[in-house]
């Protein structure tokens, strides 16, 4: 069995996260879908509006049927990627250079596949964001 991973915000849950989810999906039968814990986000942007709790993104995303495993975690290194079973890793086609390239290395070096996913056309949390506010 394969398993793909994602990681991710995912608060103002919508239709582009489900998408993401989805294009996972057809490259493995296994999604862990990893979210960023609200103190970290706090901790580096304190000006970051959360929505939902840690607790409750876990629970909106485990909730999900095509989702298998919800997990948490702080920020996207090789670090947090040694701790993660896992055979594919899913990145959005923005997701370059930085500390994505240092992962993109560590997953060739490691046998880990990695994959671009598009993005769903018009559809962002900032934007939504910016819509409510």
């Amino acid at each position: 069995m394969k398993k793909i991973l994602t990681f991710g915000v995912y608060d103002y849950f919508h239709i582009g996260h489900l998408n993401l989810f989805k294009q996972c999906k057809q490259y493995a039968d296994y999604l862990i879908v990893a979210i960023q814990d609200g103190d970290y986000i706090l901790k580096y942007k304190p000006e970051a509006q959360i929505l939902y709790s840690t607790e409750q993104r876990v629970e909106i995303i485990q909730a999900l049927r095509i989702v298998d495993e919800a997990i948490v975690y702080q920020t996207v290194s090789p670090e947090t990627l040694e701790t993660i079973n896992f055979d594919i890793l899913a990145l959005g086609e923005d997701h370059v250079g930085g500390r994505f390239t240092e992962v993109e290395q560590w997953c060739h070096e490691h046998n880990k596949e990695v994959v671009r996913l598009k993005r769903t056309p018009g559809i962002c949390s900032s934007s939504i964001k910016n819509h409510l506010s």
